[in-house]
């Protein structure tokens, strides 16, 4: 008598809505940095405040939640992290009414605390719903979601937020949040009741932690920071999120100070992304068959490094279209990161995978330092210079950190 195979195509569907959510309410901070720069005459510093307010969070927040999934499961994890993005997103009307940037950063901040918990949540679902053998698929797909949502996400805001009827006032340059983000609240709270009530999504139960692999390489050591590969793998990954961030959110402004109208610099940001998506596919065909994930890595940072020189010292569509093509660059380093930070923790894995996601706080601090660096050359163009050591250490990882295993 055969059994019936699981039909995980609902469970699917619901995880990629959320993998989307997160695209779009990621990659819709370049959009909010050039709206909020000419809504509040910021200099690009205080613009990229938007990074840091979001960025941050995951640093603040990666163990904390951790251990508010461990009291409520995963699956009620994924709802309260929703229902914490839609107060974040709630708190943009009265931001918007009371012309408050402090309080814009604010929801910022709380819309990154609940996609911390749920991206914390949703991660480990694409491994389970399904064979073992497919979860490479699952995950690659899941990331073209993400970054199809980031698409979407530029054009719609950008139409609606940049270029669109001209305001008069500041107030009437600011409603133009009001609606759209009343909306996204809505989805948020609906998504987050649709997966409550779902009983076609599994509970997790929350494995062990992983032995050692050689049987012997974490068994004297009684510290995480006793493993060099995770510790610069960590800075590793704080390198690549800010020059992901950098290319992805600061492409808009550069657009505008560089002489396109808002029209036109709306989409840049979507040219980076569509670069990432291509990166996306061409390492699902060439990696592991043709090219290690260590070679791309260490070819991508060499690519970051000549296609950032190229964007300094040309003008016009060339040098936009080199941030551009820093996507292709950034896009499958985050996978070829974390395999060579956690091989050989052992019963340390958990720790490392936490410091590893603290590693993001890169996508806030590194922003505002391209911002700090423009303001005082007076040039957001010659501030990517501050991307060639980021791309330079990632380099050096990929050759050499990697294989550290003392200090």
């Amino acid at each position: 008598m055969s059994q019936n195979k699981p039909n995980y195509l609902g469970p699917l569907i619901i995880v990629g809505v959320l993998f989307f959510i997160l695209g779009f309410v990621t990659w819709v901070n370049g959009t909010l940095i050039t709206f909020f720069q000419k809504a509040f005459n910021l200099d690009n510093t205080s613009s990229y405040l938007v990074t840091f307010a979001f960025f941050i969070s995951y640093t603040l927040m990666a163990l904390p939640s951790a251990a508010v999934l461990k009291m409520v499961g995963f699956k009620n994890g994924m709802s309260v992290g929703l229902l914490v993005m839609a107060v974040g997103t709630v708190i943009f009307v009265p931001a918007a009414n009371s012309a408050s940037y402090t309080l814009f950063l604010v929801g910022l901040f709380t819309i990154g605390i609940g996609l911390t918990l749920l991206q914390t949540a949703i991660n480990p679902y694409v491994t389970i719903l399904g064979p073992k053998d497919s979860a490479a698929a699952r995950i690659s797909f899941m990331g073209l979601a993400n970054k199809a949502a980031g698409i979407v996400s530029q054009v719609i805001f950008g139409g609606l937020l940049l270029a669109g009827t001209t305001a008069t006032t500041q107030a009437e340059e600011l409603d133009k949040v009001v609606t759209p983000y009343l909306i996204l609240t809505g989805v948020l709270v609906g998504m987050a009741l649709l997966i409550k009530m779902s009983k076609n999504l599994p509970e997790i139960d929350e494995p062990e932690d992983d032995l050692p692999t050689d049987g012997s390489v974490n068994v004297a050591k009684d510290s995480i920071f006793q493993f060099p590969n995770l510790m610069l793998g960590v800075f590793a990954i704080f390198c690549y999120v800010g020059v992901e961030v950098i290319a992805g959110d600061t492409i808009i402004s550069y657009g505008v100070t560089s002489g396109f109208p808002e029209e036109e610099a709306k989409l840049f940001g979507t040219y980076t992304l569509s670069a990432m998506i291509v990166g996306y596919i061409m390492g699902i065909l060439l990696i592991p068959k043709y090219i290690s994930q260590q070679a791309w890595l260490k070819f991508s940072a060499l690519f970051g490094i000549v296609v950032t020189i190229v964007a300094i010292f040309t003008t016009g569509y060339t040098s936009v279209l080199c941030i551009a093509l820093l996507g292709l660059s950034n896009a499958v380093m985050w996978p070829a990161i974390w395999p060579l930070a956690i091989e050989g923790l052992g019963k340390f894995i958990k720790t490392g995978a936490a410091l590893l996601v603290m590693g993001i706080s890169g996508g806030a601090i590194l922003p505002l330092v391209y911002g700090a660096l423009a303001d005082s050359m007076s040039s957001t163009q010659n501030a990517y210079v501050l991307m060639i050591p980021l791309y330079l250490f990632i380099y050096y990882y990929a050759v050499w950190g990697h294989k550290k295993r003392i200090w």
